[in-house]
């Protein structure tokens, strides 16, 4: 059933298509909740799976989690998308970012030099369209990022971007809000 709060279905093992229910399964069996941006994924099955595949690949990268975080906080703040910011601002403290680190993230920036850096290319790739200057690029290589790191924090922002339009075009609620986030029993 649509919510007056979203505009997509979310969906639980119950009611989402059959092609969306192992990855809904997996994601409770390691999380225990579902959030609510995975519950409307779900409708679509294959959007579902690769987004769970991209996901997984990432986190099995060369960039470290709390790099991940900070990336995910700069583009939902850039996204304005409440559910991102709130579920990473969660996931950057349990990796370890300091809550003047969780904000800075949120600008694309880090006290970390190495980390704004990175993050201040990506913000320019976001502006520009794809073509950030040279210079922050160069900045980024210099800062001791190689290309492996820079083509998955790339990567990132793709994901993230694609989280966060989700989670705007659909009104997508923040979990735990008003409408409870579902707790679902991993059959």
């Amino acid at each position: 059933m649509k919510t007056q709060m979203s505009r997509f279905q979310i969906h639980d093992d119950l009611t989402a298509p059959e092609g969306s229910v192992a990855v809904l399964r997996g994601a409770l069996a390691s999380g225990g909740q579902l959030p609510n941006f995975l519950g409307v994924l779900a409708g679509s099955p294959a959007a579902l799976r690769g987004y769970a595949k991209f996901r997984s690949e990432l986190r099995h990268g060369k960039l470290t989690l709390p790099t991940l975080e900070r990336i995910a906080l700069a583009i939902a703040d850039y996204y304005n998308s409440e559910p991102g910011i709130a579920i990473h601002s969660r996931a950057a403290r349990s990796a370890g970012l300091e809550l003047d680190e969780v904000a800075a993230a949120r600008q694309f920036n880090s006290k970390d030099p190495r980390e704004a850096a990175l993050l201040h290319y990506l913000q320019a790739l976001l502006q520009e369209r794809g073509r950030a200057p040279m210079h922050l690029h160069e900045e980024a290589r210099e800062a001791g990022w190689d290309d492996e790191q820079i083509l998955e924090a790339i990567a990132a922002v793709a994901l993230e971007a694609f989280t966060a339009m989700v989670n705007v075009a659909g009104e997508v609620p923040v979990d735990g809000s008003s409408e409870a986030s579902r707790t679902l029993k991993a059959a």
